[in-house]
């Protein structure tokens, strides 16, 4: 099969691939889709199989008045929509009015295996292999998020456990927990809105490997976002393996965390050491008989498919400037560290484009 190019590829189609695509196509790259030959070009590539990225696969009950906030897509505002209503469904229409309107040249479902140089020369293109192809390129934007990259911890015996074993990422309901003891695991965002939850069902332990930290006072989004922010930022720039947002803001008293408190749901324990086919061992030795695992602890950056261009330094960490892959200006990573958020990830998307445009006109094509 031969190999179909763009000027740019962008690997995504959530929040921060289609921020990323509005922005090219107003920076002038037409479409590689339906004008091929045009000075510059972009693809998307989406390894969803409709709009909405990882909000389609939200749990039923997350509802839009306990999401944290979705922040308008870049030239198109939100229309009024229901709180009441869910998120796996409010926030795909509206991806998929976004696109419509845009008109992007997305793909999908189409699945980035690998990302690889196509040959030695630092300024020449990129392979992007996929399932349905190859796809050269001068540059890359990666968009890839973290909902396909669980964090699943493991913990002795854990294998033998005889009751429902579930990360967040497979949570639909708390249906399925009715009646039954549950230990969730996590000291997240997450991990306190399921707890909620399950919580009027359900007989929950809650378990976080070190302890929660509340912020104290009103919760301030900008302020908070800031401060988020800068440390992030620091901690790429030194290409430091970023933590868990919570890890840099704390847990705001929300009132689902409210609910859950007065429920007596947010009596933490220390985690366990191991697991039993009847429950888990305690910190203390003790033993709690438990029906449900429930694994709350958060996803990380899903970049396997980069791996060949080797990012990663030794301490675990890709050292940023800005998008842009330190050491490798051919690679932005959108939606990745300080970019994360919903409105981080628009403002990710227009300044990767801004470098790409610089890099591209600073770098002779090759051959």
């Amino acid at each position: 099969m031969t190999a179909r190019r763009a000027t740019a590829v962008v690997i995504g189609g959530g929040q921060s691939g289609l921020s990323a695509g509005y922005h090219l196509k107003r920076r002038g790259f037409a479409s590689a889709l339906t004008r091929p030959h045009a000075e510059r070009t972009f693809v998307v590539l989406d390894a969803e199989p409709a709009p909405g990225g990882a909000w389609r696969h939200r749990w039923e009950s997350l509802r839009m008045s306990t999401v944290n906030g979705i922040f308008d897509l870049p030239g198109y505002p939100k229309p009024p929509i229901d709180p009441d209503e869910p998120s796996r469904a409010a926030v795909p229409r509206y991806f998929a009015a976004f696109e419509r309107e845009i008109e992007l040249p997305i793909l999908r479902p189409v699945t980035a295996t690998s990302v690889r140089p196509a040959d030695s020369d630092p300024a020449g293109e990129l392979v992007v292999d996929t399932g349905q192809g190859q796809w050269m390129s001068r540059a890359v934007i990666n968009a890839t998020g973290t909902w396909t990259n669980p964090v699943r911890p493991h913990y002795p015996g854990q294998e033998t456990f005889a009751g429902i074993h579930q990360h967040t990422r497979d949570y639909v309901s708390a249906d399925p927990f009715a009646g039954l003891r549950v230990a969730v695991v996590g000291g997240g965002i997450s991990a306190l809105q399921l707890l909620e939850e399950l919580s009027r069902v359900a007989t929950t332990f809650w378990y976080t490997r070190r302890e929660p930290v509340f912020r104290d006072g009103p919760f301030e989004p900008e302020v908070a976002g800031r401060e988020t922010i800068a440390k992030v930022v620091a901690d790429t720039e030194a290409g430091r393996a970023t933590a868990s947002v919570v890890s840099y803001t704390g847990l705001a008293w929300t009132p689902y965390a409210l609910a859950a408190k007065r429920r007596g749901a947010l009596e933490r324990r220390p985690m366990f050491t191991a697991i039993e086919p009847g429950g888990v061992r305690e910190a203390d030795g003790s033993f709690t008989t438990v029906d449900a695992i429930l694994w709350a602890t958060g996803f990380r950056a899903a970049l396997a498919h980069l791996e060949p261009l080797a990012l990663r330094n030794e301490q675990g960490g890709i050292r940023m400037a800005g998008t842009q892959v330190a050491g490798e200006p051919r690679v932005h990573l959108v939606g990745f560290g300080p970019s994360q958020s919903t409105v981080g990830s628009n403002r990710a998307g227009r300044a990767a484009v801004n470098a790409l445009v610089k890099y591209l006109d600073m770098t002779p094509v090759s051959g």
